[in-house]
């Protein structure tokens, strides 16, 4: 196999370079010394420099010409007006770089980082480890002791961290972590929810972007929230608070005030200036939970202060600041929203960069014994009493939890209350069958859907739903049928919920079932999909 040949890229030293007479070989001069070392042959240097070092440029060129004839200098003018400029001499580097010939398949590339600014040795080694050079650092040091025409040392620098094992280690050991941090409270088995705790840990430490948390209600979106700031901070890329709002809560002339704050006498009542929450989150995490709920103005004032990290509080004349990280969550289709004019498509094309859907409890099953062991010792710390299941008690609950009869509504917060009472009944630590027998019942009424309430009743109108025309034509059977799975779909907290719920005897004879599918299917006889059903 054909060696590579060695490629030198570096800027003239116009202080270490320079000398006149004969005297210049006296000093230490790094661009002249990479071809004296008489192990290393370097086949090509690419001698960069300004419009104001040609003579200079001519001079090393020459003299290497004469130490290392081999050695072919190919000067390259590269225009920076202010070599301390970052922005100048990052742009010009860059330019430098989509423009090169690079060619790693048959040459090594070493980025030379002793001469030149300050400034130019930081953008050579920023863009050496972005790849935009694909080579290593070079790094020449002059001899330890004064010899005429020494060449000194030099050592190489790979920024590729893969080839370091103890680095390597150590990269992935925080990571493993900072994954361990957000999952604290947080027991699954479910591999889609491992993997997208893995990801979202990546995205906290490196972006500052929007995130935005979607999911039901008691999925778990604000315990998240509070996780990712705690590891931020831990991380010391958070120093100010975590602020929480759940945004339903927030109504009328009073909504922008608790966000944006208010100057002393912006409306009656105003006797005091208020700074708001999305200052009270400067440089901190903003967790604006149910973000869905938030009315058009303040949507449209929210998305300034994203973009701009300025605002307007409620009767100012004047912006005020704040530099905060948004997390916001939601339990609504927001693109649903969006079509709807609900939702302003700008916000939401802001905060949709990082986006993550929370599964609720029936969609990680897996989860709920290990939740249950994770409550029992969280109960068991704050009360000071260890609290454990007779045999017969967790298989007859287990069953119940894992059963279509269990639709965990509330996701997460049912499961909380309903170990958490367990626990209180549970004399000397045991909770017996009695005591789940009775929770389990209670949890049926918890769920049981109430007549009174809009989609909860089974008197489903076809002809609205089909139209007359393709009403008319059903079957009383399928009719029949059709009415009561729409009914079921209308309570369902998803398609996979309903599903469960429709097909709760016949999918136990299945390997992998998939209920959800079947549904579909089902209601595409007939015209109909999911959306349409619970709009």
């Amino acid at each position: 196999m054909k060696k590579k040949r060695t490629v030198v890229i570096g800027f003239i030293g116009t202080q270490l370079d320079s000398g006149r007479g004969s005297a210049r070989w006296e000093k230490w001069r790094p661009t002249v010394a990479l071809t004296q070392h008489e192990d290393v042959v370097i086949d090509r240097l690419e001698l960069l420099f300004d419009g104001r070092s040609d003579a200079l440029v001519r001079q090393v060129a020459e003299d290497i010409g004469g130490v290392s004839p081999e050695t072919e200098v190919v000067p390259r003018r590269v225009d920076i007006a202010d070599p301390w400029d970052f922005e100048q001499v990052y742009g010009a580097l860059f330019d430098f770089a989509r423009a090169y010939p690079f060619d790693p398949d048959h040459e090594d590339y070493w980025i030379h980082i002793t001469t030149g600014t300050h400034v130019l040795q930081i953008c050579m080694f920023l863009m050496t480890e972005a790849r935009y050079f694909p080579g290593c650092l070079l790094q020449t040091s002059p001899p330890r002791r004064h010899a005429p025409g020494a060449a000194g040392s030099l050592a190489l620098i790979d920024l590729d961290l893969s080839r370091y094992d103890r680095i390597a280690q150590r990269f992935s050991r925080e990571q493993q972590e900072g994954v361990a941090f957000l999952k604290s409270g947080i027991a699954t088995r479910n591999p889609r929810f491992n993997a997208m705790i893995d990801e979202i840990e990546r995205v906290a430490i490196k972006s500052r972007a929007p995130i935005l948390l979607m999911g039901p209600t008691g999925a778990g979106k604000s315990f998240l929230a509070r996780r990712l700031y705690e590891l931020k901070k831990a991380r010391r890329q958070a120093g100010g608070r975590f602020v929480e709002i759940n945004c339903a809560t927030l109504h009328g002339d009073g909504a922008a005030s608790t966000l944006f704050g208010h100057v002393k006498g912006a409306f009656t009542g105003a006797m005091s200036e208020r700074a708001g929450l999305l200052r009270t989150a400067d440089k901190g995490v903003l967790f604006l939970d149910e973000i869905g709920e938030l009315g058009l103005d303040e949507q449209a004032m929210l998305l300034k202060a994203i973009e701009e990290k300025r605002f307007l509080p409620v009767g100012g004349d004047h912006e005020v600041h704040s530099d905060f990280q948004l997390i916001a969550g939601t339990n609504r289709d927001l693109a649903r929203e969006v079509a709807q004019g609900r939702f302003r498509d700008d916000l939401f094309a802001r905060i949709n960069l990082w986006t993550y859907a929370l599964p609720g409890l029936v969609d990680r099953s897996e989860d709920i014994e290990p939740n249950i062991d994770y409550l029992l010792r969280e109960f068991g710390i704050e009360d000071g009493q260890l609290v454990r299941f007779n045999k017969e008690a967790r298989e007859r609950y287990m069953r119940f939890a894992m059963s279509p009869q269990a639709r965990w509504s509330g996701n997460f917060r049912d499961l909380s209350a309903s170990v958490q009472r367990m626990a209180t009944l549970a004399e000397a630590g045991r909770i017996t069958d009695d005591i789940v027998a009775g929770e389990t019942g209670r949890l049926q009424r918890l769920w049981a859907p109430r007549r009174d309430t809009p989609g909860a009743r089974d008197d489903v109108d076809l002809d609205a739903l089909l139209g007359q025309d393709a009403a008319a034509r059903l079957d009383p059977f399928d009719a029949v049928q059709l009415q009561a799975v729409v009914a079921v779909c209308r309570r369902a907290a998803s398609l996979s919920d309903a599903g469960r719920q429709l097909f709760a005897v016949s999918r136990l004879a299945k390997r992998q079932p998939n209920d959800a599918d079947r549904l579909k299917k089902y209601l595409a006889r007939f015209g109909l999909d999911w959306d349409a059903l619970r709009s």
